[in-house]
């Protein structure tokens, strides 16, 4: 999901989606807080809801006795990625036009 940073005049991503591979919910949280504030109890429902809509697969693995559940985003979840970008980025343009008319205004 891109971010814009209007008060820097320039655009932030949060991770791409090759970054979205083989990922576990804590390290997600630290990537995405270096971008928007967010919990890890914040997260887990939004990743609960992408795996239940086929946007996301799991699988588990033990680490350091325990297991752990990694994330990896599928190819649909890359469809509706690239499809969520093109809607932001024309999202972004309209609001970018409207303050550009009405700073000349």
């Amino acid at each position: 999901l891109p971010t814009g940073n209007s008060s820097q005049g320039k655009r932030q991503t949060l991770p791409q989606s090759k970054r979205l591979e083989n990922n576990f919910p804590s390290k997600l949280t630290h990537e995405v807080k270096e971008t928007l504030s967010v919990s890890e109890s914040t997260l887990y429902p939004v990743l609960r809801r992408l795996t239940k809509e086929k946007y996301l697969s799991t699988y588990d693995k033990p680490y350091d006795g325990r297991n752990r559940r990694y994330y990896t985003i599928t190819a649909q979840g890359r469809k509706k990625l690239e499809s969520d970008r093109l809607e932001w980025k024309r999202y972004v343009e309209k609001v970018e036009g409207i303050l550009e008319r009405s700073h000349h205004d």
